[in-house]
């Protein structure tokens, strides 16, 4: 081989290892994120339709369009277990004299 296909080779496999390197730091920084994963979808934000549990093989619904997985409706197709925000009003107890 060439000089010159050879280097374009190294440079190729350079780049290919970077991606994944790259890739692998960021998933690291996903899941150590503030919030756990979705126990309903596992981390995914997809979920089997349910057009597919009473379908018998057509082409899905509208929801899935066609796929047979819709978005999680735990977590809202994150993947993350996100705390619901919660106003709590209290009131002082009426005393009566």
């Amino acid at each position: 081989m060439s000089p010159i296909v050879l280097n374009q080779l190294a440079t190729g496999i350079g780049m290919l290892a970077a991606a994944v390197f790259v890739k692998s730091v960021v998933d690291q920084q996903h899941m150590a994120g503030p919030f756990p994963r979705c126990p309903t979808c596992n981390g995914t934000g997809r979920v089997s339709c349910l057009c597919s549990r009473w379908s018998d093989g057509g082409g899905g619904c509208r929801t899935c369009a066609g796929s047979g997985r819709m978005a999680c409706s735990s977590c809202g197709g994150t993947g993350t277990g996100r705390p619901l925000p919660a106003r709590i009003s209290v009131r002082p107890p009426n005393r009566q004299s």
